[in-house]
């Protein structure tokens, strides 16, 4: 096996890891690893278009959520909390002012 085949497991067993636990929610992940599935999302369809593939946003959402995200949404998102969201602020006002 090689490096990029380990790779890509290491993927698929976090992405299943995820799915399985839906009630962990993006922003917890935003503020506890600085990424979410969303992020996910992303960095997938930015790979795949990198490589030739014709993948949008929405579809590489349903790939890393297991299901559609309005679905994902309606079933399994809740409200931000007061302190998740004063926690996210704080992170993105940390990172904001690390760049300028």
């Amino acid at each position: 096996m090689s490096e990029q085949a380990w790779q890509a497991a290491a993927f698929r067993r976090l992405v299943a890891h995820l799915q399985a636990h839906p009630e962990v929610q993006n922003i917890d992940l935003m503020n506890l690893g600085g990424f979410c599935r969303n992020c996910l999302s992303k960095w997938y369809q930015e790979a795949a278009v990198a490589d030739g593939a014709d993948i949008n946003y929405e579809q590489s959402r349903e790939l890393i959520y297991g299901m559609p995200y309005s679905e994902y949404k309606s079933r399994f998102q809740t409200p931000a909390t007061p302190e998740q969201q004063a926690a996210f602020d704080k992170h993105h006002q940390a990172q904001s002012s690390q760049q300028q």
